[in-house]
């Protein structure tokens, strides 16, 4: 199917299929605004159909060796590859993404199918001899069956990845759900999946809003959902299907937090920020959004950022790769972002470097918001608490390392936080004492690597085994214990030396 076909089809039983959908929603291309495709919004019917053809499956692929499964996501890695450029042009257009920052994304999805292929050698149980007078035990790892992912419009490509390879090849069958902003991208990578030899049946791919993620949270035949998005759609995640007896794990917002220290070496300290801050239009739920200044560097850090911010270059994605940032999701997107400037103006923060009205003259139509830095940010502002998802940075002060994680504990969030700093003991603080589940203490976004879980916490994260890592590999499967006696038969000659201990 081209990536820029009229209307995105499903993938169901195997097959590429249209769905007699009541409902669509354009699929926009971000540096124009253009209309580039369709996607169909599911019916539960349409899920059904999904469920249906995985159960029907399931039976078959749970038995197949897991070094069998394995192999599939080695040739599945080997097509991923091939094509890495080709699936990142595709998140350019239909996200906005750089190319730089669309490869990149690709690469660190293409690391978690790496991640599976080594489960041969992580999935393994334990086993203990003799646990008690004749007795053995073990545990053994099982798949849960039919599982879904859900993923959100910022990474269409990465963070399917991070669901549904270790999902298959522990055993289980997997429905996709990605949003209908950025279907082209899960679409192409599908295909490469069903490429790679995956039976039909096993990986599906369904379209829509509220009424399909509804279908899947409240099938009862579905047994676990991955989900990534806002806070508020996490809550509800979780809530909704944990009440139907799955296994959920909801990463939601964040509001994460930087932390500027007198002795901190500024050059890296500013880069680490503008990466944090602006790369992906700030459209990532491990952006640096909020500067803490400690001490009196406070103007330093703030003259350093806005000389910096005003050299980048922002402009359309789909046919320049010369520009370093570029427009962000939706028209809607890109006015609520103003609004929240605006918010923080009118409350007396001053807005130091202004991003309203970007306008790239050879994509006037395009949602563009241009990097803005927000000085003089208190904690009673709402652009201090709330998650802006966009290009803006706020800067806010304290004199001293406490008060600065005194201000980071009082958010409700609690996805990434970092410090920079040369002190080993003012990162020791930070680092045991912050209320975040990902730490970075001189990286500017401490987004673990696929080996490691994405660890965050209160209302980040809703659930109990995380995404990526070990915790992936366990949220993905169910153990068995077995305990194991055998009794001498009664009818054998206990003086056959055949019987004896230690008989040779």
């Amino acid at each position: 199917m081209p990536a820029t076909a009229e209307r995105s089809q499903c993938l169901i039983g195997g097959k590429w299929v249209d769905v007699d959908a009541a409902r669509y929603a354009d699929v926009w291309n971000p540096s124009t605004g253009e209309t580039i495709s369709q996607t169909p919004m599911c019916s539960a019917a349409d899920v059904d159909r999904a469920v249906q053809s995985a159960l029907r499956v399931f039976p078959a692929w749970r038995e197949t060796p897991i070094v069998d499964r394995a192999r599939i996501m080695f040739k599945f890695h080997s097509l991923l590859l091939a094509h890495s450029d080709e699936i990142a042009r595709i998140v350019s257009l239909e996200h906005g993404k750089t190319f730089s920052e669309s490869k990149a994304s690709v690469t660190r999805g293409i690391e978690m199918v790496e991640y599976a292929c080594s489960l041969p050698a992580l999935i393994y149980g334990d086993v203990m001899h003799n646990i008690a007078s004749g007795v053995d035990s073990e545990t053994i790892r099982y798949p849960l069956g039919v599982v879904a992912g859900i993923t959100p419009f910022n990474f269409p490509a990465m963070v399917p990845l991070w669901m549904y390879p270790m999902a298959i090849t522990c055993g289980n069958c997997f429905i996709l759900k990605p949003s209908p902003r950025v279907p082209l991208s899960s679409i192409r990578i599908a295909e490469l999946l069903v490429e790679a030899g995956l039976p039909e049946g096993v990986f599906s791919v369904v379209h829509g809003d509220k009424e399909c993620v509804d279908a899947i949270l409240t099938h009862p035949d579905i047994r676990a959902v991955s989900f990534v998005g806002s806070t508020q759609v996490a809550k509800y995640i979780y809530q909704t299907g944990t009440a139907n007896g799955k296994r959920v794990q909801a990463a939601g917002g964040a509001k994460n937090h930087i932390i500027v220290m007198p002795d901190a070496e500024m050059s890296p300290a500013v880069t680490g920020l503008l990466h944090s801050a602006f790369g992906c239009s700030g459209e990532r739920c491990m952006a640096g959004s909020l500067a803490v200044a400690v001490g009196d560097r406070g103007d330093e850090v703030v003259d350093r950022l806005c000389d910096a911010a005003n050299k980048i270059v922002v402009g359309r994605t789909d046919t320049r790769d010369d520009v370093t940032m570029g427009p962000v999701i939706s028209k809607q997107h890109a006015d609520n972002i103003q609004k929240h400037i605006d918010t923080a103006e009118k409350e007396g923060a001053r807005i130091a470097v202004d991003g309203r009205g970007v306008a790239p003259s050879d994509a006037p139509g395009g949602f563009f918001v241009g990097p803005t830095v927000v000085d003089q940010v208190t904690p009673k502002m709402r652009i201090s608490r709330d998650e802006v998802f966009g290009p803006v940075l706020s800067v806010a002060r304290a004199k001293t390392l406490e008060d600065a994680i005194e201000l980071g504990n009082q958010c409700p969030y609690g996805n990434g936080a970092v410090i920079f700093t040369q002190s080993g003991r003012a990162a020791r603080e930070f680092k045991h004492r912050f209320n975040a589940g990902m730490i970075g203490i001189n990286v500017g976004v401490p987004a673990p690597m696929a080996w490691f879980p994405f660890t965050g916490w209160n209302q980040s994260f809703f659930g109990d085994l995380h995404i990526q890592g070990k915790e992936g590999m366990q949220f993905y499967t169910q153990q068995r214990m077995i305990m194991t006696r055998w009794f001498e038969p009664e009818h054998v000659d206990r003086h056959d030396p055949v019987w004896r201990p230690g008989h040779k």
